[in-house]
């Protein structure tokens, strides 16, 4: 499914008293230079260069080529000066537009406010903050650069229609034709640190902070029909309730409730869909992963092994964030909003789908850790054992596309064995994951785990993205271990022996991708940047194997 774009955002309580005062920003639509420099910004750093284009323009004739060339915050700022009144509010706004992932930007409004993402590359994104004035003064509008894993010294970032300008005027009201959603928050007594994003994919289309202790507020906004994604965060980490006051949010379109919470750590993030959706795998991240002239483009038409190289150049440059940031990726993503919703830990190896789970994991405080039994802690499972590639190799090692939230005792109890189907066990977990001999009909004879059914699939899809992302250099891993050699065979393409490839194929067609995994492949496209294709088209795997 291709995204719609997301319509006017109407009725947000910013919005009512956003443009009841004037703090215009003067040439915000960047149209006026004097001598190559932009007329108004009165601050530009050395470590940026600031530029006339008329080659990438999101409003206007004209907008703003920023070329930054230091990883040095403090160099990179592009701002100007503004009169506000106190206690009046206003929006400001601009749109950036990447081009390599290394730099975000950040905007600046009295202060530094909400971040670009970095990873959404070669379209126009806009980063907004609503502001309230303590006092009539005078602030800094504009931008900051940061420099991010992939910066090579010099990128160019694009920048355009900085909003309020003094151009701009108030939009009539518009009424919703799509889905009007509104969302209700009470704030805890230390609401500064309680913030929250709404994407559509990888793209932030709404965003709010700064709230007042103790409040209720209610913002609502116009959406197409799509998936996004909701997150709130709080910056100490300790939630919004309930040791310093109850708070609460809760989205909704109508009666229907689409998120809802009080109770968490750093972060929750719910997803959720508009419209009829679509659970063929197609669109899951803003990034046309359905429609191939976009994200997929240079695999159109392709099939057998070169679609497999097309794949691999598509997404083989992903930003590697390490692999300590994994156990803030399960703190953000890897929960269980889909069987028992109690918000744990969503581990594959005791997560009972049809019943009560025996293990529950909470997040953070039940990371490992130390155990000597199944529910001590939870770890992160290389799902393709890193022996296998050579230990704690990079970018292998911290790919969160294959590293999946488990129990450490059974992590433990797996290894580094194959992937498989078990004949006789020695060991079973609480939900069933099994260690034992292999099944005859497998046409494999040794030791072997095999993970519940329901899950069988997600690994096998994992397995798959192994073969494509590093098909460069997978073929020498095959000596590693014995395990390595029984499961691959030392090959480029093909990568995986036939008892292999037939059972993940089987595993494949058998636990088809859910909502669970295209959650998790938009998470791991914010987290670093690529994408898992064969959760976005199922399709591929019997289009190369």
């Amino acid at each position: 499914m291709k995204h719609g774009n997301i319509t006017k955002l109407l009725a947000l309580s910013a919005l009512s008293s956003a443009f009841m005062a004037s703090a215009d920003v003067a040439n915000g639509g960047f149209e006026t230079w004097s001598n190559g420099v932009p007329s108004n910004w009165s601050i530009i750093d050395s470590g940026i260069n600031v530029t006339s284009t008329t080659q990438i323009v999101k409003a206007g004739q004209t907008a703003a080529k920023v070329t930054v060339n230091t990883g040095t915050q403090g160099d990179t700022d592009f701002l100007q000066d503004i009169a506000v009144e106190a206690g009046k509010s206003y929006i400001f706004s601009t749109w950036v537009y990447h081009t390599e992932g290394g730099i975000k930007a950040r905007l600046i409004a009295d202060g530094y406010q909400n971040y670009s993402d970095p990873f959404t590359l070669n379209q126009w994104q806009q980063i907004s903050f609503n502001y309230t004035a303590s006092a009539s003064k005078t602030i800094q509008i504009g931008l900051r650069f940061y420099d991010v894993s992939g910066f090579d010294g010099s990128e160019v970032v694009y920048v355009d229609d900085f909003q309020p300008s003094e151009t701009s005027t108030t939009p009539p009201p518009q009424s919703c034709s799509a889905h009007n959603i509104a969302l209700t928050l009470t704030t805890d007594s230390y609401a500064s640190e309680t913030s929250w994003t709404l994407k559509a994919g990888s793209t932030q289309v709404a965003s709010g902070n700064g709230y007042n202790n103790n409040a209720t507020v209610t913002e609502n906004f116009c959406l197409n029909d799509g998936d996004y994604t909701f997150t709130i965060f709080d910056a100490y980490g300790d939630g919004i309730c309930c040791s310093y006051g109850n708070g609460n949010y809760a989205l909704k379109e109508g009666s229907t409730e689409l998120a809802s919470g009080s109770s968490f750590t750093s972060q929750q993030s719910h997803n959720f869909t508009l419209g009829s959706g679509d659970t063929g795998g197609g669109d899951t991240g803003g990034n046309n992963g359905g429609d191939t002239t976009g994200y997929y483009a240079s695999a159109q038409g392709l099939n057998g092994f070169a679609l497999k190289t097309a794949l691999y150049n598509i997404i083989n440059n992903h930003q590697n964030q390490g692999y300590s940031a994994i156990w803030n990726f399960y703190d953000q993503y890897e929960r269980d909003t889909y069987f028992e919703k109690d918000n744990s830990i969503l581990d594959r190896y005791s997560e009972k789908p049809s019943g009560a789970d025996s293990i529950h994991f909470t997040a953070v405080t039940d990371q490992c850790g130390t155990y000597s039994t199944e529910g001590g802690c939870y770890n992160r499972e290389h799902s393709f054992p890193k022996s296998w590639f050579g230990g704690t190799v990079e970018p292998m090692h911290s790919d969160v596309h294959h590293i999946f939230a488990t129990d450490g005792y059974v992590n433990s109890k797996r290894s580094n064995y194959p992937y498989g189907e078990v004949a006789s066990a020695s060991y079973v977990s609480s939900n069933g994951s099994k260690l034992g001999s292999a099944s005859t009909s497998l046409g494999y004879t040794g030791t072997v785990f095999e993970p519940i059914d329901a899950f069988k699939g997600d690994f096998a899809r994992a397995y798959f993205y192994m073969a494509t992302r590093y098909q460069n250099v997978i073929s020498t891993w095959e000596k590693n271990t014995t395990y390595s050699d029984a499961v691959l065979n030392g090959t480029s393409d093909v990568v995986f022996e036939p008892w292999v490839i037939n059972m993940l194929k089987r595993w494949h067609q058998n636990d088809p991708v859910d909502a669970i995994e295209r959650a998790r492949n938009d998470a791991a496209f914010n987290h670093q940047g690529n994408r898992n294709p064969y959760v976005d088209h199922p399709e591929y795997v019997e289009a190369i194997w």
